[in-house]
């Protein structure tokens, strides 16, 4: 069952109170990116959810249960709930720094050419999707001047030609009005390397696109250990 929001004592509120909050606060504003750990981070965002008190259990319990920062903010709602002391208001609170971060590295790589901003494509991929517990095929379609124009959830599973066909990867290039392509997976296991499978129907992507004039310019592997392209370890 979700958790209700902790609802701390007097002690608890004393050692976790105002000014401890206020300290906080200050770093967060005055002392740049590094100037929280982890388990900060996370005490000020629960502030939201927990009015008083002491958030630092709450937060090293989140870090515990998903191993990091980026792992607590991309978990699933109710998996969170699931924490002592974290109920819907503080949930959505997490949640909402994600959705925040993944708009503005969409928005990133929105603004300029894929290939001149690969690093800012990078950001934006792993993201959205090193943390995911299932695999999921995307297909990035791009126009003349390698801006994102498309961005296709193909859907979730094994990339394989019962998933995506590489007929209808390179028809929708043709409804879409884009002239080059970018493949993207995740591997759930966090070990981006490519299988077989992935090579083969990438191959057969790019054979595909060629007849008909549409650049597969890469594959690339997301997992939670970085990422591989396809094309740097020349396999396309």
């Amino acid at each position: 069952m979700p958790q209700a929001e902790e609802k701390f004592g007097k002690s608890a509120a004393d050692h976790g109170g105002t000014g401890h909050r206020a300290r906080l606060r200050e770093r967060l504003l005055r002392g740049g990116a590094e100037a929280l750990a982890d388990y900060e981070v996370l005490e000020y965002l629960l502030f939201a959810g927990i009015r008083q008190g002491d958030t630092k259990p709450v937060a090293k319990a989140l870090l515990a249960r998903f191993g990091s920062l980026a792992g607590v903010l991309n978990a699933d709602p109710g998996a969170l709930q699931q924490v002592k002391g974290v109920g819907e208001t503080s949930a959505a609170a997490l949640k909402s720094v994600a959705l925040a971060a993944r708009r503005m590295a969409r928005a990133e790589v929105r603004e300029q050419p894929v290939l001149g901003s690969w690093q800012a494509l990078l950001d934006y991929l792993s993201i959205d999707m090193a943390h995911l517990t299932v695999e999921r095929v995307r297909v990035l379609y791009l126009d003349t001047r390698n801006r994102l124009i498309d961005d296709h959830h193909v859907g979730d599973g094994s990339i394989d030609e019962a998933a995506i066909h590489p007929r209808e990867v390179i028809r929708r290039a043709m409804d879409v009005g884009a002239s080059a392509l970018i493949l993207v997976h995740n591997h759930p296991s966090g070990n981006p390397e490519p299988s077989r499978a992935d090579i083969q129907i990438t191959q057969r992507i790019a054979e595909a696109g060629r007849l008909l004039g549409v650049t597969v310019h890469d594959h690339v592997i997301i997992g939670r250990g970085g990422h591989v392209s396809l094309r740097s370890k020349g396999l396309i």
